[in-house]
């Protein structure tokens, strides 16, 4: 007996079998803490990704509203606070921290040309958001909560998108050379609005910006041309004198009875000296040097054409035949299919300026119908330019139109429906934000407002319109 119960008692002392029960509680501890990790810090990381990348949609919202005040409130609109843009189940309790939206006048982009102009004062936008969120495993380990914060720096719109190819229209009817007296612009309404376009002309990118010069100009394009412009004018003149427009010469080109491009067309290339033209100067880039430099190039025929050259008036305003939009349009929409197809990649532009009322004379659109009001016809001229210009934007254009000292009263071909002259200069627009307004210039109608662009400086139209081509970009948060 004895020996049985020292070979029972030998037994329980030497057994292994409950030496994997503290095996098992630290490995569990090991699991729990590997679970922690790759669960809770996994879910993190991702809600954090979530968050900066909220963070940066904000900031870039924010900043292409610059320079107006409003950049805070689209910030925030776009954050991932509760009951704005971005705001996601996943992520709770998102808060914008305090004082942010911020907005910043940073000093390495004044010297890019970024000023901190009015009424915001600043060229840039942080944005900093933060949320709280539950850990799951780590509460085992005292690890209740983790709190994630993103912030991101935008700068205010100044960088190119994509290449532009720009046709700028220009009403160069006699009524042109009557005088804007405003206090914004006391010269012809044609000097007034050649200026403004000098303005757009030193605000788009000739070349890509890593150069230091844009190099060699071949017929009229620099080496690796980024934003391409073309001036078109109506009425017609001939190819054999438009260079007249350029030359410096202070002499009108000979004009001519409208003429009427295809509707559709992808190519707009009269030929031959007597042939009629709305084509001033063909697509061009090396209106300045460098992207750099906010200096006019001289030897630009464009540059020329609007009044970029010191003692040089730029072309002039031969008049007579009367206001026609759509065949210019027709023109200048056939020329951007022609120059994108060219330049693969590339995004047409058309600008129109004039003051809307189209009321050309029978004689002055020889061949056109009298009576049907479709295109080419002297019947509803003013709803004819609309159609053209939504057939541009259809295309794929992005049409902005400038009414400049628009009447109250007009279109006298248009009957039914009628229509004003400020509601074809609207209407024509591809899109509301696209439509501007100068209402103070002489002649013009106080009721013709644009709703979503206020400003009605000639200058500063251009400047938006130039503005609105670029793009706002995001930048290092310590940028000072």
């Amino acid at each position: 007996m004895k020996t049985n119960r020292e070979t029972i008692l030998y037994n329980l002392l030497k057994g292994e079998g409950g030496q994997m029960l503290p095996v098992m509680g630290v490995l569990l501890v090991v699991f729990f803490a590997t679970a922690a990790l790759s669960v809770d810090l996994g879910r993190a990381y991702y809600c954090y990704r979530e968050l900066q990348s909220s963070a940066n949609a904000a900031a870039l919202a924010g900043a292409q509203s610059l320079p107006a005040t409003s950049a805070t409130t689209a910030a925030t609109a776009y954050s991932s606070v509760a009951g704005d843009s971005n705001a996601q189940s996943n992520l709770p309790n998102v808060s914008m921290v305090t004082g942010y939206p911020k907005l910043e006048c940073l000093t390495s982009l004044t010297n890019i040309g970024m000023a901190c102009v009015a009424p915001a004062n600043a060229n840039a936008i942080q944005v900093q958001e933060q949320t709280v969120l539950p850990m799951y495993f780590a509460r085992i380990f005292g690890k209740q909560t983790l709190t994630l914060t993103a912030t991101a720096t935008a700068s205010m719109r100044g960088a190119a998108s994509t290449p532009y190819n720009v046709a700028i229209v220009i009403d160069t009817t006699s009524s042109m050379s009557d005088t804007d007296s405003d206090s914004q612009c006391s010269t012809s309404r044609l000097a007034c609005a050649l200026a403004g376009a000098q303005v757009l002309v030193q605000d788009l990118y000739p070349c890509i910006a890593s150069e230091t010069t844009c190099g060699t100009v071949t017929s009229g394009m620099v080496s690796n041309s980024v934003d391409r412009i073309s001036l078109f004018a109506f009425p017609n003149v001939t190819l054999g004198t438009v260079g007249k427009d350029y030359d410096c010469s202070s002499t009108n080109p000979t004009n001519e009875p409208y003429t009427f491009p295809a509707a559709g067309s992808s190519t707009y290339a009269p030929s031959g000296s007597s042939t009629p033209t709305y084509q001033i100067v063909g697509y061009s880039s090396d209106y300045r040097t460098s992207d750099t430099t906010s200096t006019l190039s001289s030897s630009s025929d464009l540059v020329k054409s609007i009044g970029g050259e010191s003692g040089c008036t730029g072309m002039g305003n031969p008049g007579g035949e009367g206001t026609y939009y759509a065949g210019v349009i027709y023109a200048a929409q056939a020329s951007l299919v022609a120059e994108k197809t060219a330049n693969a990649g590339s995004q047409n532009v058309l600008i129109i300026l004039s003051d809307g009322d189209a009321s050309a004379k029978s004689s002055a659109m020889p061949s056109a119908s009298t009576t049907s009001g479709k295109y080419p016809s002297t019947v509803q001229q003013c709803s004819q330019a609309v159609t053209a210009a939504a057939a541009a934007a259809t295309a794929g254009t992005r049409v902005y139109t400038i009414a400049y000292g628009a009447a109250a009263s007009g279109c006298s071909t248009d009957t039914s429906p009628a229509i004003t002259p400020c509601q074809t200069m609207e209407n024509m627009a591809s899109a509301s934000q696209n439509f501007f307004s100068d209402y103070t210039a002489t002649g013009g109608s106080s009721s013709c407002i644009s709703a979503s662009q206020g400003t009605t400086n000639l200058n500063q139209i251009f400047s938006d319109i130039a503005g609105d081509l670029t793009v706002a970009r995001l930048i290092p948060n310590g940028t000072t």
